[in-house]
């Protein structure tokens, strides 16, 4: 069938709209009918080509209604309102363990634009075209996606506004709550207040946390984290800013959320922490940087890699909408909107930072 796909791999500072041709789901594959997907930094990030196969069709926060079920798909039906999350493999230690963001194939079934198989969902012509970013691409009006790759929702939540679930908030969410599992009384500084670190902040208020640290260069990011929760809140410009967080606890903080890619930041995380302490990251350093290893050893602190929030999406994310339902998890006033046709304007908001999380309405979003 044919629909409508932004494609990257063309040039331009953006994705562009494109007439695609898309084969019906195989064995194990659902065709979804997207009716919004949220623009995440890694798409910024995979557009120029970094490593994905191109041209591709990128988008991997898509929420959308079941349209077409391939052979042997179970546990869906046709209508039923889902999440797109990252894409596993079901089989590994890390899957079978619930822990899906770390499958032994998450590289060449998230990055590697195709099947494991080598083929693709998509054509333009007689040209194919890389499918399947994250086990979904979905800038698009429609996506083929593996069965593992969707989360069923309840029908009476906001479908449009879901997408981002799937991957910025639980990022930062189940950072804080499943992979440092921070608890009632702790503290914790969050740097960089985006949609992930922002996620991270109304996270450690949802579970007790004592002292939650925002940094962040925005006055306005940061004032809308001390609204979701934070109890003091630091330029990242500021002089002597480690002593400044130490001195809120008067011995450093028990976990840092870092969420940039900036080294000077990364030492920061770890100056900050008290004894014990655990900084996590979910971006790599950008260039050279090494921790001091002798601070990290006298202080018994720790430093963790955290991918997608350590969650397994099957279960965390109707925990995060139930959140949301509660009142205790506002994510939607991170996001912003802006028709598919408007994918450059969002794009450009994104990576300025106008938007904190730019939204993509399909125009059938209203039929979910």
């Amino acid at each position: 069938m044919k629909i409508t796909a932004a494609l990257s791999g063309r040039g331009g500072d953006a994705p562009q709209l494109v007439e695609l041709e898309q084969e019906a789901p195989r064995a194990g594959e659902m065709r979804i009918r997207l009716v919004a997907t949220g623009i995440c930094h890694t798409d910024l990030h995979e557009h120029p080509g970094r490593h994905s196969p191109q041209p591709i069709v990128l988008g991997h926060e898509g929420a959308g209604v079941v349209e077409e079920l391939g052979e042997g798909v179970s546990g869906f039906a046709v209508g039923d309102h889902v999440i797109l999350s990252g894409s596993s493999c079901g089989n590994c230690p890390s899957c079978l363990a619930g822990r899906p963001t770390y499958c032994d194939l998450a590289m060449p079934l998230c990055f590697g634009g195709k099947r494991l198989d080598g083929s693709t969902a998509l054509c333009e012509g007689d040209a194919s075209i890389h499918s399947h970013f994250f086990g979904q691409s979905s800038f698009a009006t429609h996506a083929i996606v593996p069965q593992r790759t969707a989360v069923k929702m309840a029908k009476d939540l906001p479908l449009e506004m879901l997408g981002p679930l799937g991957c910025g908030v639980v990022t930062g969410a189940g950072g804080v709550i499943e992979a440092l599992k921070v608890g009632f009384g702790d503290t914790i500084a969050v740097l960089g207040t985006g949609g992930v670190g922002l996620s991270a902040v109304m996270a450690a208020r949802l579970v007790g946390a004592k002292r939650i640290v925002a940094v962040d260069l925005s006055d306005e990011r940061l004032e809308l984290a001390r609204e979701f929760g934070a109890t003091d809140c630091f330029r990242g410009d500021q002089d002597d800013l480690a002593d400044a967080i130490r001195t809120v606890t008067g011995r450093g903080v028990n976990f840092t959320f870092n969420t940039t890619n900036t080294p000077a930041v990364h030492t920061l995380a770890l100056e900050v922490l008290a004894m014990n302490g655990t900084a996590g990251f979910v971006a790599a350093p950008r260039g050279e940087w090494a921790p001091q290893m002798f601070g990290m050893l006298a202080g018994g602190r720790q430093l963790r890699g955290i991918l997608g929030g350590d969650a397994n999406p099957r279960t965390f994310l109707p925990q995060l909408a139930e959140y949301w339902r509660q009142g205790d998890l506002p994510f939607d006033r991170m996001l912003k909107f802006y028709p598919f046709s408007q994918i450059e304007t969002a794009w450009a908001d994104a990576a300025s930072g106008a938007a904190i999380k730019p939204v993509l309405l399909m125009e059938n979003h209203d039929d979910a």
